[in-house]
């Protein structure tokens, strides 16, 4: 859910709505007026021409809207440009007289139910949400794990874990690091923490996996994904990124684990510049580190090599660079392929 970092479009039709749009724009920070040209003046104001034609751009644009119209005009404009709950931005409506904020789509994810809280604080109106979690007093694991920085990897799994609290029904999470444990603790009788995956793994029900490991996931299982391995890297000169990528992605199959959740790929300064290295990180989207010799070369590993002594000052690169990074353990000791080295580190969360 990035909405906080969305803009936010207030559309209105006529002079009580541009009125109403005007005094909600000062309130909201960062928001600004997008109105007809007749009802456009202040500064900041957008115009549009054509009410469509303004909600193609704001979905293309990724831009959060309040919309100061009948929900049945909103509803019709927004219709054709609708894809899909992780990527759709928050609508919310709200009447002329500034009494109610609806939610109308993208409650969770996109944030639209926060936005109608805040669009009703600011005219004093009543937020209205409908999303079955909220108005039954039940946690959204959705949004949960994006308040907690966690990657949902599938966003199917949300619907059966909602579905059994609504119906009283317990959930299970496996949580052995505590990500939303204490979150989690308000409801005793819905969530039941089980400290071992395998052994959840041969039970029934729906349940709430947060971690980095990897298994054959029962279809009622939500995995969420914590940022929290750093992969260190050593290579030969101008090994091409193709064959790190798959050494990494070989890598973390065998010891299955998830690449979602690393976070960075480490490494020595003299590495630093090598193409390979730099373009891996790039294609998987992590951060790219690099440290000096001399960062690295007291860092306990358990597999310290004299060659690399040799040529580098240090005993170790990937396993040190990979507990340099802040790795706390190492998950994956030293692998090697014809070409590079590479290691696995859990960091601290958070």
């Amino acid at each position: 859910m990035d909405s906080p970092t969305r803009p936010i479009k207030i559309l209105a039709l006529t002079p009580a709505g541009a009125a109403l749009a005007h005094r909600l724009a000062r309130g909201l920070e960062g928001a600004q007026c997008w109105l007809p040209e007749a009802l456009a003046g202040e500064p900041g104001d957008l115009i549009f021409h054509k009410l469509a034609q303004a909600f193609q751009e704001a979905f293309a644009g990724n831009h959060n809207l309040v919309c100061v119209m009948a929900a049945g005009i909103v509803v019709r404009s927004m219709a054709p440009y609708l894809k899909g709950k992780d990527t759709d931005p928050a609508v919310v409506v709200v009447d002329e007289a500034g009494r109610f904020a609806v939610s109308l789509l993208s409650g969770h994810l996109g944030g639209a139910n926060e936005l109608a809280r805040h669009v009703a604080q600011v005219l004093g109106g009543t937020p209205v949400i409908t999303t079955a979690t909220d108005v039954h007093g039940l946690p959204a694991l959705d949004v949960l794990a994006v308040a907690q920085g966690l990657s949902i990897e599938n966003l199917a799994g949300v619907r059966p874990v909602h579905m059994a609290l609504l119906e009283g029904r317990p959930v299970r999470l496996v949580d052995p690091e505590g990500f939303l444990s204490g979150e989690l603790s308000a409801y005793p009788e819905l969530i039941r923490l089980e400290p071992d995956l395998d052994r959840a793994l041969a039970g029934p029900g729906p349940t709430v996996y947060v971690g980095f490991r990897e298994r054959h996931w029962p279809p009622e299982w939500l995995r969420l994904r914590p940022r929290n391995l750093v992969a260190g890297m050593g290579c030969h000169k101008e090994t091409p990124a193709e064959e790190l990528l798959a050494f990494i992605r070989k890598t973390f199959e065998q010891e299955r684990l998830s690449l979602l959740s690393l976070k960075a790929l480490a490494t020595i300064e003299a590495k630093k510049d090598e193409p390979g290295l730099r373009m891996a990180a790039r294609r998987l989207g992590v951060e790219f580190l690099w440290f000096t010799a001399t960062e690295l070369k007291d860092i306990p590993v358990p597999n310290p090599s004299f060659r690399v002594a040799r040529h580098m000052q240090v005993a170790s690169v990937s396993e040190a660079a990979a507990l340099k990074a802040g790795g706390v353990e190492l998950v994956v000791t030293k692998q090697k392929s014809p070409n590079a080295t590479l290691a696995v580190a859990r960091v601290a969360w958070r």
